[in-house]
């Protein structure tokens, strides 16, 4: 039978209950007694292949063009409205 607890008690004890689900333990967290989530281990992750970008080379002219106008005053926290940011403030009247 899975252990289940209420979301106020597993914020609580989140790393014990971390420690029973690894130890192979089924942790169900509930919201008013409704079961809304699940604790499982993550499966292991393959190894990366070591080497993979070997041989991979930027050109030194990529990296020293000039940035387009756009790009730098995003670099420089100047943005439009378009994307919901303003301009920064300025210290100017």
């Amino acid at each position: 039978m899975p252990l289940q607890v209420n979301i106020a008690e597993a914020k609580a004890k989140l790393s014990f209950l971390l420690d029973r689900a690894l130890a192979g333990e089924e942790v169900v967290i509930a919201r008013a007694g409704k079961p809304v989530a699940r604790l499982v281990p993550m499966a292991s992750r393959a190894k990366r292949k070591r080497g993979a970008w070997r041989g991979w080379k930027i050109e030194a002219e990529a990296l020293l063009e000039p940035m387009a106008s756009i790009d730098l005053d995003a670099a420089e926290g100047r943005h439009t409205d378009e994307w919901g940011i303003t301009k920064p403030r300025t210290s100017e009247p």
